[in-house]
């Protein structure tokens, strides 16, 4: 099943978001794999959505278990866990306004 998370992110951190994202995605991209193994994630992806209001981030994340995936994360020893922590949590800025109008599936729930 797909999860989307939409933040608000303080623009001051937009640029460290983007760094720190890059970093993942890039040279840490082992260890990012080896957590999402962990946690049951089978793909995430993140945007940024640049707004009159300031900077959104949207997170897809595909898992069966979206709260044993946030309490594998929380409780990870992973220092890449541990830094995308510290960094998302100086970067948040609140709930974005958001509202999902579409979620179709082949399967019927």
């Amino acid at each position: 099943m797909i999860h989307l998370v939409a933040r608000r992110i303080r623009a001051d951190q937009r640029d460290r978001v983007v760094e720190w994202l890059r970093e993942i995605d890039g040279p840490r991209r082992a260890e990012a794999r080896e957590s999402l193994a962990a946690e049951g994630v089978d793909h995430e992806t993140a945007m940024i959505i640049d707004t009159s209001d300031g900077p959104i981030i949207v997170y897809a994340m595909q898992t069966d278990d979206l709260a044993r995936a946030r309490a594998v994360t929380d409780q990870s020893p992973r220092s890449v866990d541990a830094e995308h922590r510290a960094v998302m949590r100086r970067a948040d800025d609140g709930p974005a306004n958001a509202e999902i109008v579409l979620d179709l599936r082949v399967d019927p729930d």
